[in-house]
């Protein structure tokens, strides 16, 4: 890879675990928000483009003082689902969640 080409991020369906990695909780947050449709894996998306997303996320977020209780039923609601399935996605794939990222591998 030459130093002008940037890594393209894989997409959440193919990152570690389908996708539990912070740039998975970024993309599956921006689901919640609507900041992106559902669809939308971010597969072939430049780290800055991902960085934007991460401000997007953390602009919502911090009308709500970061905090799922404090989310409108709606938004609450599809947190919920989005992440209930990425959790249960995950542990199809093998995921634990009480191992580090290091014990893991």
């Amino acid at each position: 890879m030459s130093a002008k080409e940037e890594r393209r991020y894989v997409g959440i369906h193919n990152d570690r675990w389908g996708g539990m990695t912070d740039t998975g909780k970024i993309i599956r947050d921006a689901w919640v928000f609507g900041l992106i449709p559902e669809t939308e894996t971010c597969e072939g998306w430049l780290p800055a483009g991902l960085e934007d997303l991460w401000r997007r996320v953390d602009a919502e977020w911090e009308k709500y003082g970061f905090r799922v209780a404090n989310l409108p039923d709606e938004l609450r609601e599809r947190f919920l689902r989005i992440h209930d399935e990425a959790v249960k996605r995950a542990r199809e794939l093998g995921w634990d969640p009480e191992l580090d990222d290091e014990e893991d591998v």
